[in-house]
């Protein structure tokens, strides 16, 4: 591959790169997608809860709330054309105590203003009578909200890539990055070697690492404020013999460090917990199992018949945040870097939740841009 030759360049086969991939291969340039691991969506892809988000959460106007509510419906059609599992389930945010009744009227007026139709105010009662076992004194009820198969949506897009001439080439780590005539000259560690790759676009859709990739790229992370803050979420199950069978995804109203410890299903029907939000210095995808009694307390204000259960640890994942610990809200960053001195590199940068159902959406911003 020495000296080879591309209109663009992707670092990273995770749900992001690979939609950029997809779209900008229709357009008939030449894409390689480089990816470090030695199969595609292994990275945070592989470690997150599969939901389809319907947009609630995110400042209006806000990259995160636009491409999300764009990237849901796109992200339906494509599962429902390309026959990659999903389900609409629908979702109740609830209020456990009378103080947080305005944060979910908050959350409506937000949503609404996000261009989320399909959002209602539902009493005590009604929430009883769609999930008996949920204890709250209101809920916002979200029937867009849904659940993927995250990695077969990945494959998909693949398929879609390299019917249209993609290429991927895994194993394979970027360890340089320097502008050249053609556009810029890539170091690409394979197997010992390093491989030299040219392309007139890069676009950095690393993950975890889009910020060092940013970096290779020559551009100053701090005076962009766009190091990345790697946050890691923690996800529980109950242990055997306990009987709670909700029906759709059941969310705590919003933390502060984030969404609070929620309830999903994954498309087996099999109950998870989690995540919560603990930022760290390094990557590390065990789980704590000394979290189980905080997560119990946590589940058991809404899911009452919990509160004595075995919760048992299942998985984690790490989300590249831009807002460290304490900061304030911090947008998606998808920028391409002729006004920093990067012409022809484009930056996805902080890519976390609500990312996997906003990656179609995200994938276009991309190929505008280019254009």
């Amino acid at each position: 591959m020495a000296e080879d030759g591309f209109d663009v360049v992707v670092i990273g086969a995770g749900a992001i790169g690979l939609a950029i991939a997809a779209r900008l291969a229709t357009g008939s340039r030449s894409t390689l997608i480089l990816e470090r691991d030695s199969g595609p969506a292994r990275g945070i892809t592989s470690r997150n809860s599969e939901v389809v988000h319907a947009g609630i959460y995110y400042p209006e106007d806000s990259l995160k709330a636009s491409s999300c509510v764009d990237g849901r419906e796109r992200l339906y059609a494509w599962c429902v054309e390309r026959r990659v599992d999903h389900r609409r389930i629908g979702k109740l945010i609830v209020a456990s105590r009378e103080e947080e009744l305005a944060t979910l009227e908050d959350l409506e007026a937000r949503g609404r203003a996000n261009g989320v139709s399909r959002l209602e105010l539902v009493d005590r009662a009604y929430v009883r009578h769609l999930e008996p076992q949920v204890e709250a004194l209101a809920a916002l009820e979200s029937p867009d909200t849904g659940i993927v198969d995250g990695h077969g949506l990945c494959l998909s897009l693949l398929a879609e890539a390299e019917a249209h001439g993609a290429i991927l080439a895994l194993d394979r780590e970027l360890v340089g990055l320097e502008p050249c005539a053609a556009g810029w000259r890539l170091e690409v560690l394979a197997q010992g070697e390093v491989e030299r790759i040219e392309a007139a676009v890069v676009v950095d859709a690393a993950g975890l690492d889009a910020d060092r990739v940013a970096a290779l790229a020559g551009l100053d992370l701090d005076a962009l404020a766009w190091r990345q803050h790697p946050c890691k979420g923690d996800y529980f199950v109950l242990g055997p013999g306990t009987a709670v069978a909700p029906t759709r995804l059941i969310y705590p109203v919003p933390q502060q460090a984030g969404l609070g410890i929620h309830a999903t299903l994954d498309l087996g029907g099999r109950l998870r917990f989690g995540p919560d939000a603990e930022y760290v210095d390094e990557v590390d995808f065990g789980v704590d199992p000394q979290k189980a009694s905080r997560f119990r307390e946590a589940v058991a204000r809404y899911l009452p018949e919990l509160s004595d259960a075995e919760f048992v640890p299942d998985y984690a994942g790490i989300r590249p945040k831009l807002a460290g610990p304490g900061e304030a809200f911090r947008d998606f960053v998808v920028q391409e870097c002729s006004d920093f001195g990067a012409p022809g590199f484009v930056a996805c940068v902080g890519i976390e939740s609500p990312g996997l159902t906003a990656a179609l959406s995200i994938a276009d911003r991309v190929s505008q841009t280019l254009a």
